[in-house]
C-alpha cells in the first residue's frame, strides 16, 4: 500500500477509531476507572485495526462535513454504549432498595470501579455479578457488539434518527425494563422485610413494652443476610437474564440508528 493510499484510506480509519474509543469509554467492564486509559485506547486502536482490513470502507474527503462525521461516530459509541451501561445499573439498583429496607442506605462506599458513591449492597452484588459474567464470557459480546455495528449503522450515514418517534419510545421502554429487573432482583428481600415490618408492628400494638425500633433493626438485617443467601442462585439467573436484554438492546439500538 504506497504512501498515497494510506492517506486515501486513514479517514475511514479515523471514523473506526473514534467510534471504537467511544465505546470503550462507556462499554461495562472497560470504563472502568481501575483500568488504565493506556489499555482502552490500545485495545480500541487494535480492535479498528481489525475491522478496517477485514471490510471495504468507501473513500471521505477531509472537509467539513467530514467534521459531522466524526460526530455522528462518537455519538454512536457513546449512546450505544451508555445504554449498556444502564441496564447493568439495574443491580446498583436493586442494592439500594435493599439497602433501603435493611437500614445501610446510609452507609454508602465509595465504588472504585466508577469512582462514585454506591450502595453497600450494590457494590456487593455488582462486584459478584461482573465476576459471573466474564466467567461467563460476556465481555465477548460486548466486543462483538462493537465489531459488527458497522453492519448496522454504515460509516458513509451522516445523521443519527434522535427525532424518531421510535428512539424516543425505545429509550423509555429501555429504562423501564432496567427498573423492572431492579424489582425482581431486590423483591425477595424487600418483601420479607415488609413482612417483618408488619408483623413488629402488630407486636407494637399487643405488646407496647417491647421495643420494636431496637428489636427491629438487627432482626431485619439478620433476615436479609439469610435471604440474600437463599436467593444467590436465582440472582444469577437475574444476571444472566439481564446480559442478554443488554446485548438485544444493543443489537435494536443500532438497527434503530441504522434504519433498519
Amino acid at each position: 500500500m504506497t504512501e498515497l493510499d494510506l492517506f486515501e484510506w486513514f479517514p475511514a480509519f479515523l471514523l473506526i477509531l473514534v467510534r471504537l474509543t467511544a465505546f470503550f469509554m462507556t462499554l461495562p467492564f472497560f470504563a472502568y476507572e481501575n483500568i488504565p486509559g493506556r489499555l482502552k485506547i490500545g485495545i480500541a486502536l487494535f480492535l479498528a485495526w481489525i475491522v478496517f482490513i477485514t471490510g471495504d470502507w468507501p473513500v471521505f474527503a477531509i472537509n467539513y462535513e467530514f467534521v459531522l462525521f466524526i460526530l455522528k461516530e462518537a455519538l454512536v459509541g457513546l449512546t450505544v454504549g451508555l445504554i449498556a451501561t444502564i441496564l447493568l445499573y439495574a443491580i446498583q439498583v436493586a442494592g439500594g432498595l435493599m439497602d433501603l429496607k435493611l437500614g445501610f442506605l446510609i452507609a454508602n462506599v465509595i465504588d472504585p470501579q466508577t469512582g462514585t458513591q454506591s450502595p453497600m449492597i450494590g457494590s456487593y452484588l455488582y462486584t459478584f455479578a461482573m465476576m459471573f459474567l466474564l466467567a461467563t464470557n460476556a465481555h465477548h459480546l460486548l466486543i462483538d457488539g462493537a465489531f459488527y455495528s458497522f453492519q448496522f449503522i454504515p460509516l458513509e450515514q451522516i445523521y443519527l434518527p434522535f427525532d424518531d418517534e421510535n428512539y424516543v419510545q425505545y429509550i423509555a421502554t429501555t429504562f423501564n425494563t432496567m427498573f423492572l429487573i431492579a424489582f425482581q432482583m431486590s423483591l425477595p428481600i424487600v418483601g420479607s422485610i415488609f413482612l417483618v415490618d408488619v408483623a413488629l408492628g402488630m407486636i407494637a400494638r399487643t405488646v407496647p413494652q417491647v421495643n420494636v425500633f431496637v428489636v427491629g433493626l438487627p432482626l431485619k438485617i439478620f433476615l436479609g443476610f439469610i435471604m440474600m443467601f437463599l436467593t444467590m442462585a436465582p440472582f444469577f439467573m437475574l444476571v444472566q437474564n439481564l446480559m442478554d436484554t443488554t446485548i438485544e438492546t444493543m443489537r435494536t439500538l443500532m438497527e434503530i440508528y441504522g434504519g433498519v
